[in-house]
Protein backbone atom coordinates (compact mmCIF):
# COMPACT_ATOMS: atom_id res chain seq x y z
CA UNK A 1 0.00 0.00 0.00
CA UNK A 2 1.20 3.77 -1.05
CA UNK A 3 1.89 5.57 2.04
CA UNK A 4 0.19 9.09 2.18
CA UNK A 5 3.26 11.44 2.37
CA UNK A 6 6.92 10.49 1.46
CA UNK A 7 9.07 9.12 3.54
CA UNK A 8 11.54 11.99 4.88
CA UNK A 9 14.93 10.06 4.76
CA UNK A 10 17.85 11.95 6.91
CA UNK A 11 21.85 10.56 7.27
CA UNK A 12 23.33 10.32 10.41
CA UNK A 13 27.26 10.01 10.52
CA UNK A 14 27.25 8.97 14.46
CA UNK A 15 24.52 8.85 17.26
CA UNK A 16 24.41 12.21 18.06
CA UNK A 17 23.44 12.94 14.60
CA UNK A 18 20.76 10.67 14.53
CA UNK A 19 19.21 11.97 17.91
CA UNK A 20 19.11 15.30 16.29
CA UNK A 21 17.87 14.10 12.66
CA UNK A 22 14.95 12.55 14.32
CA UNK A 23 14.24 15.24 16.45
CA UNK A 24 14.35 18.13 13.82
CA UNK A 25 12.13 15.91 11.59
CA UNK A 26 13.46 12.73 9.93
CA UNK A 27 10.80 9.87 9.23
CA UNK A 28 13.67 7.65 9.03
CA UNK A 29 17.36 7.74 9.27
CA UNK A 30 19.92 5.43 7.57
CA UNK A 31 23.47 4.86 8.96
CA UNK A 32 27.02 3.17 8.51
CA UNK A 33 28.41 0.53 10.77
CA UNK A 34 32.12 0.09 10.96
CA UNK A 35 32.31 -2.19 8.11
CA UNK A 36 30.68 -2.50 4.65
CA UNK A 37 28.88 1.38 4.65
CA UNK A 38 31.31 3.03 1.64
CA UNK A 39 31.81 5.96 4.16
CA UNK A 40 35.15 4.70 5.29
CA UNK A 41 36.17 8.04 6.85
CA UNK A 42 33.12 8.77 8.86
CA UNK A 43 32.77 7.62 12.49
CA UNK A 44 29.80 5.69 11.74
CA UNK A 45 28.21 3.62 14.20
CA UNK A 46 29.67 0.91 17.05
CA UNK A 47 27.04 -2.24 17.77
CA UNK A 48 26.31 -0.35 21.34
CA UNK A 49 25.16 2.80 19.30
CA UNK A 50 24.06 1.49 16.38
CA UNK A 51 21.04 -0.59 19.43
CA UNK A 52 21.07 3.13 20.94
CA UNK A 53 20.02 4.82 17.72
CA UNK A 54 17.72 2.38 16.74
CA UNK A 55 15.86 2.19 20.30
CA UNK A 56 15.80 6.15 20.20
CA UNK A 57 14.15 5.88 16.65
CA UNK A 58 11.37 3.10 17.16
CA UNK A 59 10.58 5.47 20.76
CA UNK A 60 9.89 8.01 18.60
CA UNK A 61 7.99 6.13 15.76
CA UNK A 62 10.60 6.21 13.21
CA UNK A 63 13.26 4.14 11.59
CA UNK A 64 16.92 3.25 10.84
CA UNK A 65 18.38 1.52 7.91
CA UNK A 66 21.99 0.40 7.92
CA UNK A 67 24.09 0.67 4.59
CA UNK A 68 26.07 -2.21 3.98
CA UNK A 69 26.46 -1.19 -0.28
CA UNK A 70 30.39 -1.84 -0.94
CA UNK A 71 31.19 -3.74 -3.97
CA UNK A 72 32.30 -7.02 -2.12
CA UNK A 73 35.69 -8.90 -2.76
CA UNK A 74 35.64 -12.44 -2.07
CA UNK A 75 37.84 -11.35 0.65
CA UNK A 76 34.96 -9.39 1.61
CA UNK A 77 32.45 -12.54 2.24
CA UNK A 78 33.08 -14.42 5.66
CA UNK A 79 33.22 -10.54 7.49
CA UNK A 80 29.91 -9.92 5.45
CA UNK A 81 28.31 -13.28 7.04
CA UNK A 82 29.31 -12.52 10.29
CA UNK A 83 28.45 -8.64 10.04
CA UNK A 84 24.83 -9.93 9.22
CA UNK A 85 24.80 -12.45 12.00
CA UNK A 86 25.09 -9.17 14.31
CA UNK A 87 22.61 -7.26 12.55
CA UNK A 88 19.95 -9.78 12.74
CA UNK A 89 20.78 -9.42 16.66
CA UNK A 90 20.37 -5.78 15.96
CA UNK A 91 17.05 -5.34 14.17
CA UNK A 92 17.43 -2.37 11.98
CA UNK A 93 14.11 -1.51 10.33
CA UNK A 94 15.63 -2.45 6.43
CA UNK A 95 19.95 -2.92 4.67
CA UNK A 96 20.65 -1.41 1.73
CA UNK A 97 22.61 -3.01 -0.23
CA UNK A 98 24.12 -2.95 -3.94
CA UNK A 99 26.03 -5.96 -4.77
CA UNK A 100 24.16 -9.29 -5.43
CA UNK A 101 26.22 -11.59 -3.66
CA UNK A 102 25.82 -9.49 -0.68
CA UNK A 103 22.05 -9.07 -1.36
CA UNK A 104 21.83 -13.25 -1.31
CA UNK A 105 24.18 -13.35 2.01
CA UNK A 106 21.44 -10.79 3.45
CA UNK A 107 18.21 -12.69 2.88
CA UNK A 108 20.06 -15.69 3.80
CA UNK A 109 21.38 -14.88 7.02
CA UNK A 110 18.54 -12.16 8.14
CA UNK A 111 14.98 -12.85 5.80
CA UNK A 112 13.17 -10.80 8.26
CA UNK A 113 14.76 -7.31 7.90
CA UNK A 114 13.86 -5.67 4.79
CA UNK A 115 16.34 -4.99 1.79
CA UNK A 116 16.47 -1.60 0.03
CA UNK A 117 18.98 -1.63 -3.14
CA UNK A 118 21.29 1.14 -2.94
CA UNK A 119 22.00 3.60 -6.18
CA UNK A 120 25.35 2.08 -6.40
CA UNK A 121 23.18 -0.90 -8.30
CA UNK A 122 22.59 1.82 -11.10
CA UNK A 123 18.78 1.78 -10.92
CA UNK A 124 17.65 3.54 -13.97
CA UNK A 125 14.55 0.94 -15.45
CA UNK A 126 11.57 -0.56 -14.59
CA UNK A 127 12.47 -3.60 -15.53
CA UNK A 128 15.66 -3.45 -12.59
CA UNK A 129 12.67 -2.41 -10.47
CA UNK A 130 10.61 -5.81 -11.39
CA UNK A 131 13.82 -8.03 -11.03
CA UNK A 132 15.13 -6.54 -7.38
CA UNK A 133 11.39 -7.12 -6.47
CA UNK A 134 11.12 -10.92 -7.20
CA UNK A 135 14.12 -11.18 -5.28
CA UNK A 136 12.39 -10.29 -2.45
CA UNK A 137 13.28 -6.22 -1.98
CA UNK A 138 11.00 -4.08 -0.70
CA UNK A 139 12.76 -0.35 -1.82
CA UNK A 140 14.85 0.26 -4.80
CA UNK A 141 16.87 3.66 -4.68
CA UNK A 142 16.71 5.28 -8.24
CA UNK A 143 20.11 6.78 -10.15
CA UNK A 144 20.72 10.19 -9.71
CA UNK A 145 20.79 10.25 -13.58
CA UNK A 146 16.88 9.62 -13.76
CA UNK A 147 14.31 12.67 -14.81
CA UNK A 148 11.41 13.54 -12.59
CA UNK A 149 9.33 11.88 -16.06
CA UNK A 150 12.15 8.85 -15.51
CA UNK A 151 10.90 8.39 -12.06
CA UNK A 152 7.10 9.03 -13.01
CA UNK A 153 7.10 6.20 -15.61
CA UNK A 154 9.07 3.46 -13.18
CA UNK A 155 6.24 4.08 -10.64
CA UNK A 156 3.43 3.61 -13.76
CA UNK A 157 5.48 0.25 -14.53
CA UNK A 158 6.10 -1.23 -11.10
CA UNK A 159 3.95 -3.35 -8.40
CA UNK A 160 2.33 -0.40 -5.51
CA UNK A 161 4.18 -2.50 -2.65
CA UNK A 162 7.80 -1.58 -4.09
CA UNK A 163 8.98 1.90 -2.98
CA UNK A 164 10.89 4.28 -4.65
CA UNK A 165 13.65 6.06 -3.04
CA UNK A 166 15.47 9.24 -5.14
CA UNK A 167 18.23 11.63 -3.70
CA UNK A 168 16.80 15.42 -3.59
CA UNK A 169 19.54 16.81 -1.90
CA UNK A 170 23.30 17.20 -1.54
CA UNK A 171 26.39 16.16 -3.01
CA UNK A 172 26.70 14.85 -6.73
CA UNK A 173 29.44 12.46 -8.32
CA UNK A 174 31.05 12.75 -11.09
CA UNK A 175 30.55 9.37 -12.12
CA UNK A 176 27.76 7.14 -12.62
CA UNK A 177 26.01 6.28 -9.61
CA UNK A 178 28.68 6.56 -7.35
CA UNK A 179 31.01 4.29 -9.32
CA UNK A 180 33.80 6.43 -9.61
CA UNK A 181 37.27 5.21 -10.65
CA UNK A 182 39.46 8.36 -10.56
CA UNK A 183 40.12 7.45 -6.11
CA UNK A 184 41.55 4.22 -7.03
CA UNK A 185 43.72 5.13 -9.54
CA UNK A 186 45.11 8.47 -8.26
CA UNK A 187 45.45 7.14 -4.42
CA UNK A 188 44.61 3.25 -4.25
CA UNK A 189 41.76 4.14 -1.86
CA UNK A 190 38.49 2.49 -3.53
CA UNK A 191 35.44 4.32 -3.91
CA UNK A 192 33.30 1.21 -4.20
CA UNK A 193 34.59 0.11 -0.92
CA UNK A 194 33.93 3.26 1.34
CA UNK A 195 37.44 5.16 0.88
CA UNK A 196 36.87 7.69 -2.13
CA UNK A 197 39.35 10.80 -1.93
CA UNK A 198 37.05 12.68 -3.76
CA UNK A 199 39.48 13.80 -6.60
CA UNK A 200 36.48 15.10 -8.77
CA UNK A 201 36.86 18.34 -5.99
CA UNK A 202 40.66 18.39 -7.15
CA UNK A 203 41.99 21.14 -9.29
CA UNK A 204 42.93 20.12 -12.85
CA UNK A 205 45.02 21.53 -15.39
CA UNK A 206 45.95 20.60 -19.20
CA UNK A 207 49.80 20.10 -20.58
CA UNK A 208 50.81 18.95 -23.85
CA UNK A 209 53.56 16.41 -23.83
CA UNK A 210 55.93 18.32 -25.49
CA UNK A 211 55.74 21.28 -23.19
CA UNK A 212 55.91 19.97 -19.83
CA UNK A 213 54.96 22.46 -17.10
CA UNK A 214 52.98 24.47 -19.27
CA UNK A 215 49.47 24.11 -18.14
CA UNK A 216 47.01 25.32 -20.67
CA UNK A 217 43.76 26.95 -19.80
CA UNK A 218 40.20 25.26 -19.29
CA UNK A 219 37.20 26.54 -19.48
CA UNK A 220 37.99 30.15 -19.78
CA UNK A 221 39.61 29.49 -16.49
CA UNK A 222 43.52 31.28 -16.41
CA UNK A 223 45.13 28.69 -14.38
CA UNK A 224 42.96 25.99 -13.89
CA UNK A 225 39.76 24.83 -13.45
CA UNK A 226 37.56 22.39 -11.31
CA UNK A 227 35.95 20.52 -14.45
CA UNK A 228 34.93 17.34 -12.08
CA UNK A 229 33.24 19.67 -9.56
CA UNK A 230 29.50 19.59 -9.37
CA UNK A 231 27.02 21.85 -7.68
CA UNK A 232 25.08 20.00 -4.85
CA UNK A 233 21.48 18.93 -5.83
CA UNK A 234 18.60 20.97 -4.26
CA UNK A 235 14.76 20.00 -4.68
CA UNK A 236 13.51 22.07 -2.44
CA UNK A 237 11.67 24.17 -4.85
CA UNK A 238 10.21 21.33 -6.45
CA UNK A 239 8.11 19.58 -3.91
CA UNK A 240 4.98 19.34 -5.84
CA UNK A 241 7.08 17.34 -8.94
CA UNK A 242 8.97 15.07 -6.59
CA UNK A 243 5.05 14.10 -4.98
CA UNK A 244 3.32 14.07 -8.48
CA UNK A 245 6.02 11.62 -10.06
CA UNK A 246 5.46 9.00 -6.92
CA UNK A 247 8.40 8.83 -5.18
CA UNK A 248 8.27 7.28 -1.39
CA UNK A 249 11.37 7.96 0.44
CA UNK A 250 13.05 11.52 -0.15
CA UNK A 251 16.30 11.17 0.87
CA UNK A 252 19.39 13.05 1.44
CA UNK A 253 22.78 13.01 1.13
CA UNK A 254 25.42 13.23 3.65
CA UNK A 255 27.01 10.43 6.43
CA UNK A 256 29.82 13.10 6.91
CA UNK A 257 28.00 15.88 7.77
CA UNK A 258 27.76 17.98 10.99
CA UNK A 259 24.62 18.18 13.17
CA UNK A 260 24.16 21.72 11.97
CA UNK A 261 23.85 20.43 8.12
CA UNK A 262 21.42 17.63 9.69
CA UNK A 263 19.30 19.91 11.59
CA UNK A 264 18.80 22.77 8.41
CA UNK A 265 18.54 20.44 5.62
CA UNK A 266 16.04 17.67 7.79
CA UNK A 267 13.84 20.62 9.63
CA UNK A 268 13.78 22.87 6.10
CA UNK A 269 12.50 20.25 3.89
CA UNK A 270 10.07 18.56 6.64
CA UNK A 271 8.72 22.15 6.87
CA UNK A 272 8.05 22.27 2.83
CA UNK A 273 6.84 18.84 2.96
CA UNK A 274 4.63 19.23 5.20
CA UNK A 275 3.31 22.50 4.15
CA UNK A 276 2.45 21.25 0.70
CA UNK A 277 0.01 18.30 1.92
CA UNK A 278 -1.50 21.17 4.14
CA UNK A 279 -2.04 24.35 1.63
CA UNK A 280 0.35 23.85 -2.00
CA UNK A 281 -0.67 27.89 -1.82
CA UNK A 282 0.76 27.73 1.78
CA UNK A 283 4.28 25.77 0.43
CA UNK A 284 4.33 28.27 -2.25
CA UNK A 285 4.11 30.84 -0.32
CA UNK A 286 6.77 30.27 2.16
CA UNK A 287 9.43 29.09 -0.80
CA UNK A 288 11.32 31.91 -0.44
CA UNK A 289 12.05 30.68 3.65
CA UNK A 290 12.86 27.44 2.52
CA UNK A 291 15.50 29.01 0.35
CA UNK A 292 16.84 31.17 2.94
CA UNK A 293 17.15 28.55 5.00
CA UNK A 294 18.75 26.04 3.47
CA UNK A 295 21.56 27.73 3.00
CA UNK A 296 22.26 28.25 6.27
CA UNK A 297 24.06 25.15 6.16
CA UNK A 298 27.24 24.33 3.82
CA UNK A 299 26.96 23.93 0.54
CA UNK A 300 28.35 24.22 -3.11
CA UNK A 301 25.43 26.20 -5.08
CA UNK A 302 22.85 24.43 -5.79
CA UNK A 303 21.42 22.73 -8.79
CA UNK A 304 18.36 20.48 -9.84
CA UNK A 305 20.82 17.92 -11.30
CA UNK A 306 19.13 15.40 -13.52
CA UNK A 307 15.58 15.95 -12.65
CA UNK A 308 14.67 18.08 -15.70
CA UNK A 309 16.61 16.51 -18.18
CA UNK A 310 20.62 16.46 -19.18
CA UNK A 311 23.00 18.85 -16.95
CA UNK A 312 24.84 21.81 -18.93
CA UNK A 313 27.51 23.49 -17.89
CA UNK A 314 25.81 25.34 -15.17
CA UNK A 315 25.83 22.36 -13.15
CA UNK A 316 29.77 22.36 -12.67
CA UNK A 317 31.56 25.02 -10.55
CA UNK A 318 34.62 26.07 -11.62
CA UNK A 319 36.59 28.51 -10.55
CA UNK A 320 36.64 26.83 -6.79
CA UNK A 321 36.10 23.71 -4.75
CA UNK A 322 34.92 25.42 -1.64
CA UNK A 323 31.99 25.18 0.40
CA UNK A 324 29.64 28.20 0.82
CA UNK A 325 29.04 28.29 4.69
CA UNK A 326 27.18 31.06 6.70
CA UNK A 327 26.62 30.08 9.67
CA UNK A 328 29.31 28.01 12.37
CA UNK A 329 28.04 25.49 14.03
CA UNK A 330 28.69 25.93 17.95
CA UNK A 331 27.23 22.71 19.46
CA UNK A 332 23.59 21.17 20.97
CA UNK A 333 22.44 21.93 24.13
CA UNK A 334 21.94 19.28 26.74
CA UNK A 335 20.85 18.98 30.49
CA UNK A 336 20.62 22.20 33.01
CA UNK A 337 22.95 22.44 36.16
CA UNK A 338 22.07 23.12 39.48
CA UNK A 339 23.39 26.36 38.58
CA UNK A 340 20.54 27.20 36.03
CA UNK A 341 23.24 27.13 32.86
CA UNK A 342 22.80 24.45 30.08
CA UNK A 343 25.53 21.70 29.11
CA UNK A 344 27.13 22.32 25.98
CA UNK A 345 29.52 20.30 23.80
CA UNK A 346 31.17 22.88 22.25
CA UNK A 347 32.07 22.75 18.72
CA UNK A 348 33.26 26.57 17.47
CA UNK A 349 34.59 29.18 19.38
CA UNK A 350 32.55 31.70 20.75
CA UNK A 351 32.62 34.13 23.52
CA UNK A 352 30.71 35.78 25.74
CA UNK A 353 28.78 38.97 25.01
CA UNK A 354 28.18 37.27 21.19
CA UNK A 355 24.57 37.58 19.42
CA UNK A 356 23.65 33.72 18.67
CA UNK A 357 20.88 32.14 17.01
CA UNK A 358 18.85 29.47 18.59
CA UNK A 359 17.47 26.59 16.18
CA UNK A 360 14.53 25.19 17.62
CA UNK A 361 12.80 21.78 15.89
CA UNK A 362 9.51 23.34 15.64
CA UNK A 363 10.56 25.91 13.20
CA UNK A 364 11.54 28.83 15.12
CA UNK A 365 14.84 30.72 15.32
CA UNK A 366 15.59 32.57 18.49
CA UNK A 367 18.67 34.79 18.56
CA UNK A 368 19.87 35.04 21.62
CA UNK A 369 23.57 36.95 23.78
CA UNK A 370 26.13 34.58 25.47
CA UNK A 371 25.71 36.30 28.80
CA UNK A 372 27.76 33.47 31.09
CA UNK A 373 30.13 30.64 30.07
CA UNK A 374 31.65 28.37 32.56
CA UNK A 375 34.19 25.40 32.63
CA UNK A 376 33.11 21.84 33.38
CA UNK A 377 33.89 23.23 37.62
CA UNK A 378 31.92 26.18 37.24
CA UNK A 379 35.00 28.29 36.70
CA UNK A 380 34.14 31.60 34.49
CA UNK A 381 35.17 31.98 30.78
CA UNK A 382 35.08 34.62 28.64
CA UNK A 383 35.62 32.10 25.45
CA UNK A 384 35.68 29.00 23.99
CA UNK A 385 38.61 28.42 22.36
CA UNK A 386 38.92 24.77 22.83
CA UNK A 387 36.52 22.35 20.16
CA UNK A 388 34.58 19.68 21.83
CA UNK A 389 35.46 21.32 25.14
CA UNK A 390 32.77 20.51 28.18
CA UNK A 391 31.21 24.11 29.27
CA UNK A 392 28.11 25.30 30.62
CA UNK A 393 26.20 28.82 28.98
CA UNK A 394 23.47 31.17 29.94
CA UNK A 395 21.64 32.58 26.80
CA UNK A 396 18.79 34.73 29.01
CA UNK A 397 16.36 32.29 27.61
CA UNK A 398 14.59 29.12 28.44
CA UNK A 399 16.16 26.49 26.12
CA UNK A 400 15.66 22.62 25.44
CA UNK A 401 18.06 19.58 25.13
CA UNK A 402 19.09 19.38 21.50
CA UNK A 403 18.22 23.07 20.83
CA UNK A 404 21.05 23.98 18.44
CA UNK A 405 23.22 26.69 18.28
CA UNK A 406 24.89 28.51 15.00
CA UNK A 407 26.43 31.81 14.79
CA UNK A 408 26.10 34.02 11.49
CA UNK A 409 29.74 34.15 9.82
CA UNK A 410 30.92 37.71 9.75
Amino acid sequence: MRREKPELLIPASNLEVLKVAITYGADAVYIGGEMFSLRAKAKNFSKEDMKEGIAFAHKHGKQVYVTANITAHNRDLEAVHAYFQELKEIKPDALIISDPGVFMIAKEICPEIDVHISTQANNVNYATYHFWHKLGATRVVSARELSIREIGEIRKNIPDDLEIETFIHGAMCISYSGRCLLSNYFTGRDANLGACTHPCRWKYYITEESRPGEYLPIEENERGTYIFNSKDLCMIEHIPDIIEAGIDSLKIEGRMKTALYVATVARTYRQAIDDYFKDPALYEKNIPYYKEEIAKCTYRQFTTGFFYGPTTHETQIYDSNTYIREYTYLGLIGEKNSAGLYSLEQRNKFCVGDTIEVMKPDGRNLTAIVKTITDADGEPMESCPHPKQQIYVDLGIELDIRDLLRKKED
